[in-house]
């Protein structure tokens, strides 16, 4: 199964520093070189978090969590992160089977992102 590859820029200026990347299909061995073919060119040192919508992903292998590993340490460098949403029940379970991707967010929809999103900033406004 081919994998499709979304990447969104965010138009909002308070949000320039996000990217969100839709994938739709397979994320396996055969498909993961696009993806991270396509994530060098997206992320670099403007760009603060990355959220992958899940919602049309089908199946994921180890090659796939590996580049959403590599992603979020690179963020993390930065004091960038990462995060899931539309997360379909059979990739939630490969998630939770092996627990290799801790300190990464999962959020239920796009709403509920937004309102981590709200929250994270006026923290950091306080601080």
């Amino acid at each position: 199964m081919p994998l499709d590859i979304q990447v969104k820029r965010n138009l909002d200026l308070s949000r320039q520093h996000m990217v969100t990347v839709e994938l739709t299909g397979s994320l396996d061995t055969a498909t993961a070189p696009e993806l991270e073919r396509q994530l060098r060119i997206v992320v670099d040192p403007r760009i603060t978090d990355v959220v992958f919508d899940l919602a049309g992903l089908k199946f994921i292998s180890s090659a796939g969590l590996r580049i959403f590993a590599n992603v979020r340490k690179q963020l993390k460098a930065g004091g960038g992160h990462i995060a899931f949403v539309h997360m379909q029940p059979q990739i939630e379970e490969v998630f939770a089977i092996i627990k290799a991707l801790p300190g990464m967010s999962i959020f239920r929809n796009a709403a509920e992102f937004d309102t981590y999103l709200t929250a994270r900033q006026l923290r950091d406004r306080e601080e």
